[in-house]
Order: structure tokens, then sequence, then C-alpha cells
């Protein structure tokens, strides 16, 4: 089986990825690290490529685009992972992903914010507590004063 840890392009170690290696370590088992790019930000690098050289922008480049996110985030913590890059709604991608993999949990971080900032932006973490058919462990980060 399998613990994943969603991750975003952030700096310094991911609480999520602190998480999912610690979890991986106790249960001995397989740490997927994964990094969703948006359908907007494909699009925006599409239009960026089209702009730049005439041409489209492959979805398995931008997958190894999104891989590397993974491995350089995971990287700050441990070097026992695979990276993981998909396309598309971060988690409806993160949930069907651990659900092909058997997951045992899936570890994310998240922001502290007010309900009116979840109302309107709504929430990965959110989505992927409400969603997911595995234990789903969380990480709240202080909001920045």
């Amino acid at each position: 089986m399998t613990i994943i840890a969603g991750v975003e392009r952030i700096e310094g170690e991911s609480p999520a990825v602190v998480q999912g290696a610690k979890h991986a370590e106790a249960f001995d088992e397989d740490l997927h690290v994964v990094h969703v790019v948006s359908q907007s930000e494909f699009r925006d690098l599409e239009q960026d490529s089209l702009r730049e050289t005439g041409k489209t922008v492959p979805v398995d480049d931008i997958r190894s685009f999104a891989r590397k996110k993974a491995a350089d985030v995971a990287s700050r913590t441990t070097d026992d992972f695979e990276a993981v890059g998909l396309v598309g709604s971060a988690a409806d991608e993160i949930i069907k992903y651990a659900d092909s993999h058997n997951a045992s949990y899936i570890c994310v971080g998240g922001r502290r914010r007010s309900a009116v900032g979840k109302a309107l932006f709504g929430s990965v973490t959110q989505d992927v507590l409400l969603e997911s058919n595995c234990p789903v462990v969380t990480h709240v980060r202080p909001a920045k004063k």
C-alpha cells in the first residue's frame, strides 16, 4: 500500500511530506509525493508556449513539470519517495490517484483561512477531507502575521 502526500509549490519543508514520510516509515509503506497542475495553469503554460514558439505543450511535458515540482518539495524532507505529476483539479486528482494506488493515508497541508475565505475560494484540503475513501492527515499552517 501507499502513503500519498499532496504538495503545492512552497518554500521550505512541506508539512504534508513530513507527515507522509513519518507514516510511510511507521507503516513500512511507499511514499508518493503528488503535485497537480491545475487546468488554468496548464492553459497559461499553453498560451505562453504558443506565443513564444508557436507550438502547444504536450500534456506529458506538463506532468513532467509537476513531477519535478513534487520532487523539489519532497527532497527537502526525505530521499525515499516517488514523485508524481498530474494535471486537473487538485483534490479530484489526488483522490483518484490515492484510490488507484490503494492508499492507506493521504497527507495534505492547509492554510488557516476565514470562513468567508473558504466559502469564496474553496479548499483542496477540505475537498480531500470530505471526498477521500481513505483516512486523511492534515496540518494547518498558522496564518502569517
